[in-house]
């Protein structure tokens, strides 16, 4: 009797029914939010914006991120966090439409962008905490680095095709088609999210108040040296990146690449590099997660160096590759880190801070790109940019706690605050020989991911 074949399986056993519809929702948006970008910041340009309109625009969408990240992290850790994701998805998809409509309609004006904008930051302001975590709650916790690495694989290789299919369309019909793209993908996503199930999630006492419950979070960052730290370091870095990448970038391109589909090839390229850095934090687990983390920041002083000379596209697409792997290492260290470190009850309010601490210097930096591209020239301001983020990563690496802290194999994910003042990170247990798997999401994100300028549904 002939045994018949075994059916192949799809997918690997532990990518269930809620880990496959977050990787989708995240791979949907990321096609329409890498071409967005894009769009964003040259349908400024070409309602004849400058560069201090395009960091104007850019410093509105994220004023209100700031303002309401905090409390979009008390809502989400008291809500259901799905219906908190649906939610601002829906106004990120109202917001994308508004803006397609009337940059199709060729009467957009600078205030119009200024407040859609706003009003696509303030979506963010409440998913990015409710994000937090998810992906990694729905798998087991031996299996977690690996599902964490290839949702962001599936994600950057969304960021690949829509950032070259982006850069196209807007030379080939404009940026109004792919703003309403984005739109689409943001109804997709929110469809897909409002079917998660959440019925294995254990019910969260009540709170005390909001303002208790921000400062129960502030407590968890406050208590942990090597938390506030990087999110500080962040607060610059991503800072001066942005206003490198999403004002001086297209600027860049526009005068000495041939506008916005080489410009769109060097974002692909970076996308890319974060692929490949996915795929290389599917096998590696380093150990001391933290310590090689920050030491892959460094490349993200590239960047700048390269559009500062400015390098030609092959340079510059080169530079964006690396830039990208180094990106992706950090952002699975980063993110196993917090969902190892942070008790689930608290994690979208620390989420909120490290967000917060990532996004605060944003509006200044957008704002301030084009009368510092006035006062100091271009090319200065993109390597004083370079400096900031070398010396700000070298800083990170003389604080004991990054350098010491280690993957835990033998012990769960804490389920109550610890105090600030709490024991050292080197009493924490040492992972074994190889790394070992984490007991154990970013946006499933590192940090803020940097350069995310004016695409309206960034973090969608």
């Amino acid at each position: 009797m002939t045994t018949p074949p075994a059916t192949p399986h799809r997918r690997p056993a532990w990518a269930g029914r809620n880990y496959t519809l977050l990787t989708t929702a995240a791979v949907v948006t990321g096609l329409g939010n890498s071409g967005a970008l894009i769009a964003a910041a040259f349908a400024v340009l070409d309602a004849g914006g400058d560069g201090t309109d395009v960091g104007l625009v850019a410093a509105a969408r994220t004023a209100p991120l700031v303002l309401f990240l905090l409390i979009g992290g008390a809502v989400a850790d008291r809500l259901p966090r799905h219906r908190v994701m649906v939610a601002a998805n829906t106004l990120n998809c109202l917001s994308q439409a508004t803006f397609a409509v009337l940059v199709l309609s060729g009467d957009a004006a600078l205030w119009q962008m200024a407040v859609l904008a706003g009003v696509g930051g303030t979506g963010q302001a409440f998913f990015a905490p409710a994000a937090e975590g998810m992906v990694l709650s729905s798998v087991t916790g031996e299996q977690a680095s690996r599902a964490f690495a290839f949702f962001r694989m599936g994600v950057n290789g969304a960021n690949i095709g829509g950032a070259a299919l982006g850069g196209a369309l807007i030379a080939a019909v404009g940026p109004g088609w792919v703003l309403a793209v984005d739109a689409v993908a943001f109804a997709f996503a929110g469809a897909l999210r409002a079917f998660l199930d959440v019925s294995h999630t254990p019910a969260r006492a009540p709170g005390g108040g909001l303002l208790r419950e921000l400062a129960e979070g502030w407590r968890e960052v406050a208590g942990r040296p090597w938390l506030w730290s990087i999110v500080g370091q962040f607060a610059v870095v991503n800072a001066v990146v942005a206003a490198a990448e999403s004002v001086y970038g297209p600027q860049v391109a526009e005068d000495h690449l041939g506008g916005a589909r080489p410009w769109g090839v060097a974002l692909a390229a970076f996308g890319a590099g974060t692929l490949g850095g996915g795929l290389l934090m599917t096998r590696w687990r380093p150990r001391r997660m933290l310590l090689v983390g920050t030491v892959c920041v460094f490349p993200l002083a590239l960047p700048s160096a390269a559009l500062a000379v400015p390098l030609p596209l092959a340079g510059l697409a080169s530079v964006m590759f690396l830039c990208g792997v180094t990106v992706e290492v950090f952002g699975v260290c980063w993110m196993m880190t917090l969902h190892q470190e942070i008790p689930e009850d608290k994690f979208s309010r620390v989420s909120a801070y490290d967000w917060f601490g990532s996004v605060a210097m944003l509006p200044v930096a957008t704002a301030l790109a084009g009368p510092t591209e006035r006062l100091v020239g271009r090319s200065t301001a993109l390597w004083g940019c370079s400096a900031l983020v070398l010396l700000l990563t070298a800083a990170v690496l003389l604080v004991p706690d990054v350098r010491r802290l280690r993957r835990r194999t033998d012990a769960p994910r804490p389920a109550t605050a610890t105090p600030a003042g709490s024991a050292p990170v080197s009493a924490i247990p040492v992972a074994g020989p190889d790394g070992g798997p984490s007991g154990g999401e970013v946006t499933a994100r590192g940090s803020q991911s940097a350069g995310e300028g004016l695409g309206q549904g960034q973090g969608g």
